[in-house]
């Protein structure tokens, strides 16, 4: 018995399909979700998902959100989520690297650090998940 699996966004449905075993970040650690999961409910940070099918292991970098599991379906309400495919690798080091420069004089407002030190976990976690694709990590 399969999970179902979406992986949802506010613009689209990324992944939608049944998969063996899913991954998360979760909040308190990465979980691992097997078919008939206890029901659980949970946020989640920004880091890597992964699906297993059959054979196949898919990576996506999400940037946080939560996870709802009920028996063997499994919702991911990501706030943003990319395939490893996609992920543009140039424009994700361009993020890093304009993140960690402006942590270097930090804002006093605590609201402008979080989304700065947010926007440079979001970046490292995409250019971590490229790197899947770039070492043929794919099995």
């Amino acid at each position: 018995m399969p999970l179902h699996l979406e992986i949802v966004t506010s613009d689209a449905t990324v992944f939608s399909g049944e998969v063996d075993m899913v991954t998360v970040p979760g909040a308190g650690g990465v979980m691992g979700i097997l078919p008939r999961h206890a029901p659980v409910l949970s946020t989640l940070k920004p880091g890597e998902l992964t699906v297993k099918v059959g054979g196949d292991e898919l990576q996506f970098a999400i940037g946080g959100g939560f996870v709802d599991i009920n028996n063997s379906k499994v919702i991911i309400l990501a706030d943003s989520a990319e395939r490893s495919e996609d992920i543009d690798v140039s424009r994700a080091e361009t993020a890093r690297l304009r993140a960690e420069e402006l942590l270097k004089n930090p804002p006093p407002n605590k609201e402008e650090l979080f989304k700065l030190e947010n926007a440079l976990k979001r970046s490292q976690v995409r250019l971590h998940v490229a790197g899947h694709r770039r070492r043929g990590n794919r099995i």
